[in-house]
């Protein structure tokens, strides 16, 4: 048997002990895709946020002497992916990790916007958050924002449904402004002929050095079941470990959305709590 030494991916996230989501998603998704996760923790959390009650610590403090580490051990990465950052503070001690990264030679940098859904942002991210969430994403060559923290990065309104191409290129062509080459919007709602119950679709757009405009597609897939917590991290991991090995953008996202589509789906007809997020343990063998 030939083996290779699996690429290495600093997920910089928040851990919950019980509830997937984050972490607890990251490390086994990115395993199994044949990379090694490497976490930063952003928080500690006893379960997610999304139960009634939760115990939790911020790690801001703890943060730079970790990163501290890591560069007196002169660790490089292959790529970066960064979640939930709960702390305003902790957006600039990340930035500075990435230039370190980048300075060495770390060329995949992945950051999902964690800031809200819905239209509206999270109850704990301000609008400052969001304004300085801006600096991540100058640094990043993947983005992986719901039309929600699209909006919010662009300043355009937000709306649920009904988003034209020409729109949705448009978007991106502001995102692609801030500095990011592959875009992924998530979370778009559309109707498709046959389907009552409506579909999800990802809008994908990528720019190339020796190309003047960007290349857009995107994939529907029908919904599942209702939305559940810890969807957008197993996407951001998924793309994330597929970059490190090079895998084409636009498949990836399908990958994503086709595994969280089937996850769903077997989360439902299992009567599996929504705060439970989805039994991806069942599919792991297929990425």
């Amino acid at each position: 048997m030939k083996y290779q030494i699996p690429p290495k991916i600093a997920v910089i996230n928040s851990l919950a002990g019980y509830g997937r989501c984050s972490v607890t998603e990251a490390l086994p998704i990115i395993s199994a895709m044949k990379a090694q996760a490497c976490p930063v923790p952003t928080a500690i959390f006893s379960n997610h946020t999304g139960f009634p009650t939760h115990y939790g610590t911020d790690f801001t403090q703890h943060m730079r002497g970790y990163l501290s580490q890591w560069d007196a051990l002169d660790l490089v990465f292959d790529g970066i992916y960064c979640g939930f950052l709960g702390n305003q503070e902790q957006i600039p001690i990340v930035a500075d990790f990435i230039r370190r990264q980048k300075e060495k030679g770390c060329s995949i940098i992945l950051v999902d916007p964690v800031m809200g859904d819905h239209g509206r942002t999270y109850r704990t991210i301000t609008a400052a958050h969001c304004d300085a969430l801006k600096e991540l994403v100058t640094l990043a060559d993947i983005i992986t924002p719901n039309i929600t923290e699209a909006c919010l990065l662009t300043g355009l309104p937000w709306r649920e449904s009904g988003w034209q191409e020409q729109e949705l290129i448009r978007l991106c062509g502001k995102l692609h402004d801030l500095g990011p080459k592959k875009i992924a919007i998530t979370g778009l709602r559309c109707r498709t002929p046959g389907n009552s119950g409506g579909s999800f679709m990802n809008f994908v757009s990528q720019t190339q050095d020796d190309h003047p405009l960007p290349e857009t597609t995107y994939h529907i897939a029908p919904v599942a079941g209702p939305s559940r917590h810890g969807t957008g991290d197993i996407f951001a991991s998924i793309v994330a470990a597929d970059a490190v090995k090079g895998s084409p953008f636009s498949a990836s996202v399908k990958k994503a959305a086709d595994f969280i589509s089937a996850c769903i789906r077997a989360s439902e007809e299992l009567q599996i709590p929504e705060t439970d997020g989805v039994c991806f343990e069942n599919f792991l063998h297929t990425l």
